[in-house]
């Protein structure tokens, strides 16, 4: 997608819309210096009801859709949920071009196995709700434990802050990282979330009086040109190997290993975007031992090689190396 286009998006408002993730994509998209046109019609152009005190007007009826290139259907309480697709909703569906692609946000997922676009597919929801959808669709390969999974042109994502990620996500897929990162700048959210990340963590914030393993997450930013161990993160941190790799995982819900990998990604990104570096000089300031372990963790991470996606997003344009964001970071490899 060339910078003079402008992509239309259209959000798919039904009965039962939660507001936070209705307005999630004008919010996202609409910070993306003018890349996309965010428009939200619903199935008879008529007001939603929302899970709040309160109704929502739309200014598009269903129409509207069969101009969209990405249409994102919102997530509805669960009580919304319909048993199977009423056919106005059907009908509404149908206007979507072959080629847009569709996006869930949380419980919008049953909406789009209703219509058998998840069958065969790779696809997640809230994980409160996923044995649910599993039961009345069990032609999707259901994947509870992620923030969004993105097939083909089919992407769904879990609950609330994952619709941001996967908003985020498109816009990096669409535009590279240097837009994603000043949108997510601009909306002040995190700029990386892996899609893999797992959708509940047991222990997000640490037991009262116990040390944090922050400190050692930016210390090890610092450093990821060096070839650090588990034993030199917990050193840093004062605690056992054991201690250190527990605790890591109840705060970030990745392993310090996955974690240093992923974080190598996304500087080696940086860099490919913003630098002339070679792929060896990229892998060595951020510390893979060789280019040839830069290019299968980068192909394992996004599915394409530095070249191809040097020649997608470079930029001319340079900036600080990218801080750490929660310990997660956008890295989906795409199907299809």
């Amino acid at each position: 997608m060339s910078d003079e286009q402008v992509e239309r998006v259209v959000v798919l408002a039904l009965d039962g819309v939660y507001p936070f993730e209705l307005g999630i994509p004008s919010r996202i998209f609409g910070a993306a210096d003018g890349r996309y046109e965010v428009l939200t019609c619903s199935v008879d152009g008529r007001p939603v009801r929302s899970n709040a005190d309160f109704t929502i007007g739309v200014e598009h009826g269903p129409e509207i859709l069969a101009t969209a290139d990405t249409v994102v259907v919102a997530s509805m309480a669960p009580a919304y949920i319909p048993a199977e697709l009423p056919a106005e909703l059907a009908d509404a569906l149908a206007l979507i071009r072959p080629d847009a692609r569709i996006v869930s946000i949380c419980t919008a997922a049953f909406v789009l196995a209703a219509a058998g676009l998840l069958d065969g597919r790779r696809a997640t929801t809230h994980w409160q709700v996923t044995e649910s959808l599993r039961r009345r669709h069990p032609r999707i390969d259901l994947d509870p434990d992620v923030l969004f999974v993105h097939d083909g042109r089919i992407l769904t994502s879990a609950g609330a802050a994952a619709g941001v990620d996967v908003c985020l996500h498109i816009v990096r897929t669409d535009h590279g990282g240097e837009l994603a990162n000043a949108v997510a700048r601009r909306c002040v959210v995190p700029p990386f979330r892996d899609g893999g990340q797992a959708q509940y963590i047991e222990q997000p914030v640490p037991e009262s009086g116990a040390a944090s393993t922050a400190a050692t997450r930016a210390w090890a930013l610092e450093h990821l040109d060096e070839p650090l161990t588990l034993t030199d993160l917990a050193g840093h941190a004062r605690m056992s190997r054991r201690t250190f790799a527990r605790r890591f995982n109840d705060e970030v819900g990745l392993s310090p290993g996955r974690w240093l990998i992923q974080q190598r990604v996304v500087r080696a990104r940086h860099l490919l975007e913003s630098s002339d570096l070679s792929v060896d000089q990229i892998a060595g300031r951020v510390g893979f031992a060789t280019g040839t372990s830069l290019r299968q963790h980068l192909h394992a991470a996004i599915g394409v090689s530095p070249q191809a996606y040097r020649r997608t997003f470079r930029t001319s344009a340079t900036r600080p190396p990218l801080a750490e964001s929660d310990g997660i970071l956008t890295s989906v490899k795409t199907h299809g």
